[in-house]
């Protein structure tokens, strides 16, 4: 019988030098294309990034709860020991702005300093958003719109639809975020419910306007002289008149309680203190940026209602 021939085995060492060349070429060639799909594809997972800026933190804290892994938030104001109302851009906030795909800002003369540096660089795919224009507060009213909780769920119902349509890929994840923060915000709203149900109607004082919105939105009667609360907000001096109502006020034991502006402060608002707490009037702090400012807005919120809620209760307990 014959036997059947040997297989030949091709081993790297028996292929021609010209096999084995195009062999490592090709393979060069197939690990550099796979190198090049995956970094085009996390360039392109990256540049998904919707680029936020908040002219202040309690709007930027909001945004990017609702953005979440899809956004990248700056928030310009956040400086707790600033007054807010002072502030003055420099060449960092246009150059932040200049870049962001979406800037909210709050409107109503609060941050007039944004729309200057918005307008030195037009863009017109940058979305922009102003809370003031969405809610129909004018300038020269109250600008301190984030103490309104209606307000505040008009500003991210808003603020989830414009992620929506910078990405609409992912609208479906901006509403469950949405919904979440909804969940996140109900605690203090809910406080302001259970306040307004249990002291409505309680007289209450406050060195500036800041507290107007959440006064009234928990049925709180703030009897501060408005020429005192607004001067005071604007940088001016109280008319004479104001500033001796306001004393008569906190000295008729009507006042159940102060809002002091932490971050507004002057010597006159600083007497007004001093003043209530000789008449036994609590003194709860306010401010007008997050604090501390690495909190979320409604933790923030919320611990400023829970010292509302202790005051006034201790009031009552008092009488």
């Amino acid at each position: 019988m014959k036997s059947e021939p040997k297989k030949q085995v091709i081993r790297p060492s028996n292929l021609p030098t010209t096999t084995i060349f195009f062999i490592l070429t090709t393979l060069v060639i197939v690990g550099i294309g796979i190198a090049l799909y995956r970094s085009a594809h996390n360039n392109s997972k990256q540049s998904q990034t919707i680029q936020v800026v908040a002219a202040e933190n309690f709007w930027g804290s909001l945004v990017s709860q609702i953005g979440g892994k899809y956004v990248k938030v700056d928030s310009i104001v956040s400086d707790p020991n600033a007054d807010p109302h002072e502030y003055e851009s420099n060449s960092d906030d246009a150059r932040e702005i200049a870049t962001a795909n979406y800037v909210v800002l709050n409107g109503v003369g609060y941050d007039s300093w944004a729309n200057k540096l918005i307008n030195a660089s037009p863009n017109p795919s940058r979305k922009i958003l102003t809370v003031g224009n969405l809610v129909g507060v004018q300038n020269g009213d109250n600008p301190h719109l984030w103490y309104n909780p209606t307000y505040v769920n008009s500003a991210i119902n808003q603020m989830e639809s414009d992620l929506a349509s910078l990405d609409p890929s992912e609208a479906g994840y901006f509403k469950q975020q949405l919904k979440i923060l909804q969940g996140n915000l109900a605690p203090y709203q809910n406080r302001i419910a259970a306040i307004k149900k249990q002291f409505g109607g309680t007289k209450v004082a406050a060195t500036e306007d800041i507290f107007a919105y959440l006064a009234n939105a928990a049925g709180l009667d703030l009897i501060s002289p408005p020429a005192f609360i607004e001067a005071v907000a604007e940088g001016n001096d109280p008319p004479e008149a104001s500033v001796v109502q306001f004393q008569q006020q906190l000295q008729s034991g009507q006042v159940m309680l102060l809002a002091y502006n932490e971050q507004t402060v002057t010597p006159l608002t600083q007497s007004m203190k001093v003043l209530a707490a000789q008449q036994n009037i609590p003194v709860v702090g306010v401010t007008e940026t997050i604090q501390p400012p690495n909190t979320s807005f409604e933790v923030w919120m919320n611990a400023e209602l829970i010292d509302v809620q202790n005051a006034l209760n201790a009031q009552a307990l008092g009488q």
